[in-house]
């Protein structure tokens, strides 16, 4: 059997990037993404841009309202906090590209 995991988002930042130290000493870059969904929805995903793999220059010129082209793997992590067992879906990245935008 042959899976294969690959996700390209093309879409615009809807939040300030979160920058976070995790314990062990890795950074990582949480994005929001707001991508067009069947209709007229924009549906919001979480990004984790972790530096070793991305890049801190490439994550400092990323801003709110900037369109980007996210590749990667959707990954699905557990963990538990004060209120129990919880899950989250978020796409791991592997590349950003911040696109140019066109003039009107």
């Amino acid at each position: 059997m042959v899976t294969v995991n690959v996700v390209v988002l093309a879409g615009t930042v809807s939040a300030e990037p979160v920058q976070r130290r995790m314990p062990s000493g890795d950074e990582v870059t949480e994005i929001r993404l707001s991508v067009p969904e069947a209709g007229r929805r924009l549906l919001p995903l979480p990004i984790a841009a972790w530096h070793a793999t991305i890049g801190a220059k490439v994550l400092s010129g990323i801003a709110k309202g900037d369109p980007v082209l996210v590749t990667g793997q959707l990954v699905r992590r557990f963990y538990r906090s004060g209120a129990g067992a919880r899950s989250l879906t978020e796409v791991v990245a592997s590349g950003i590209k911040k696109l140019e935008t066109l003039p009107a």
